[in-house]
């Protein structure tokens, strides 16, 4: 299996915040944690607009409507950063 394979099949289904982190729980049971400095719109955001927040898809990815922020299971799974 290579890895976009097993980056297709990640999908969230919880998100939550630490002072200093994004943690996204899967539906397999992993669980990513990654620094709330990545997203600088997140990091920058009131506690309730953080805790806004749709899944896209099937949990590919989520979705901040007061803030107009996507971040993809995927991308968060490469380690990627908001641009910018």
């Amino acid at each position: 299996m290579t890895i976009s394979a097993v980056e297709a099949q990640a999908l969230a289904r919880d998100v939550v915040f630490t002072e200093d982190e994004i943690i996204v729980s899967l539906v397999d049971g992993r669980r990513i944690a990654v620094p709330l400095a990545w997203f600088p719109r997140l990091a920058a955001a009131s506690r309730a607009q953080r805790e806004n927040w749709v899944l896209l898809g099937d949990g590919e990815g989520i979705h901040w409507p007061d803030l107009d922020e996507d971040i993809s299971v995927a991308g968060l799974l490469r380690g990627a950063k908001a641009a910018g």
